[in-house]
C-alpha cells in the first residue's frame, strides 16, 4: 500500500457533504410508522407465499440497490431515501424472523441481541464523530453509521414486537396500544421537560417499529387478536399511502433544511 492511502480513504468518509437525511417533520414520523408496518406486512407475505430463501435474497438485494442509491446520491431525495427505508423495514423484518424460525433463537434472546448491537453502533458512532445527531448526517462516515443505526433499530423492533404479542401473550392490539404509548412518552418529555432531544428521537425512532409492525399484524394476522384482513391486503394500501406521502414530500420539500430547524416534534425552531 503507497504511503498515506488509508489516510487519504479515511479523509474521504469525512468530507463534508449535502444533508442525507430529511427534517423532522410530523409527516417525517408519518411515513416512518407506515413503513414499518407495510415492512412487517409484506415480508410476511413474501416469506410465506414463495420460497422464504428466495424471499430473503430478493429482499437482500432489494436493500442493497436501494442503499447504493441513497449513498452515491448528492444530497437529501424523498423517494431515494424513503425507497430505502422500507427496504430495510422489508429485510430486517426477514431478519429477525430467520433468528426465530430458521435458527430457533427465542424473542427474548434476539431481542438482547438486537439491542446490544444497536448499542455497540451508537457507542462506536458516538467514539468516532463524537455526535449522534441525524441533523449532522453530513459526511460518509456519518451517513454509514446512521443507516447501520436504522437497521439494527428495525431488527430489533421487529423482534421486541413479537417479543411482547406471543412470548408474553399481549397480542397484536394491546402489543400496539403499549408501544404507542412508549412512543409518545419521549416526546412528551422532550417537548415539557426538556429531555435530550437526540435520546428522544433516538428512543422514538426504535418504538415506531414495534408499533408499526404490531399495528400490521393486527390488521393482516387471523391469530393473537388480529383481524385477518390478510397481508397482501395491508401491504398493499399501506404501500399506496407511503407513495402519496413520499409523493407530497418531494413536491413540497417540507422536509429539506431551510432557515428555521426542525425539532423531534416537528416543530420549526428559526435560530
Amino acid at each position: 500500500m503507497r504511503p498515506g492511502r488509508g489516510a487519504g480513504f479515511w479523509r474521504g468518509l469525512s468530507r463534508r457533504t449535502a444533508l442525507k437525511v430529511p427534517e423532522l417533520t410530523l409527516v417525517f414520523w408519518a411515513v416512518k410508522l407506515l413503513s414499518t408496518a407495510m415492512g412487517e406486512s409484506t415480508s410476511d407475505y413474501l416469506v410465506f407465499h414463495i420460497n422464504p430463501y428466495v424471499a430473503v435474497v430478493a429482499g437482500c438485494l432489494g436493500l442493497v440497490v436501494a442503499l447504493v442509491l441513497q449513498l452515491r446520491s448528492p444530497r437529501y431525495q424523498a423517494p431515494v431515501y424513503w425507497l430505502a427505508v422500507v427496504m430495510v423495514a422489508v429485510f430486517g423484518t426477514m431478519a429477525a424472523d430467520v433468528m426465530h424460525v430458521v435458527l430457533g433463537i427465542p424473542y427474548l434472546l434476539s431481542s438482547a441481541s438486537l439491542a446490544l448491537a444497536l448499542a455497540i453502533v451508537f457507542v462506536a458512532w458516538w467514539r468516532t464523530e463524537h455526535t449522534l445527531s441525524i441533523h449532522r448526517v453530513d459526511t460518509p462516515r456519518r451517513e454509514l453509521f446512521y443507516w447501520a443505526t436504522v437497521m439494527a433499530t428495525f431488527a430489533l423492533g421487529t423482534a421486541a414486537g413479537d417479543l411482547t404479542a406471543a412470548t408474553l401473550g399481549l397480542g397484536y392490539l394491546r402489543s400496539a396500544v403499549l408501544f404507542a404509548i412508549l412512543f409518545v412518552i419521549p416526546a412528551l418529555g422532550y417537548r415539557f421537560l426538556g429531555w435530550n432531544e437526540i435520546a428522544a428521537f433516538w428512543t422514538a425512532y426504535v418504538i415506531t417499529r414495534p408499533l408499526g409492525a404490531s399495528v400490521a399484524d393486527w390488521l393482516g394476522k387471523p391469530f393473537l387478536g388480529g383481524l385477518g384482513l390478510g397481508d397482501a391486503r395491508v401491504a398493499a394500501v399501506l404501500t399506496g399511502l407511503i407513495v402519496l406521502l413520499v409523493g407530497y414530500l418531494a413536491i413540497s420539500r417540507i422536509d429539506v433544511r431551510a432557515e428555521g430547524r426542525r425539532d423531534a416534534l416537528g416543530i420549526v425552531r428559526v435560530r
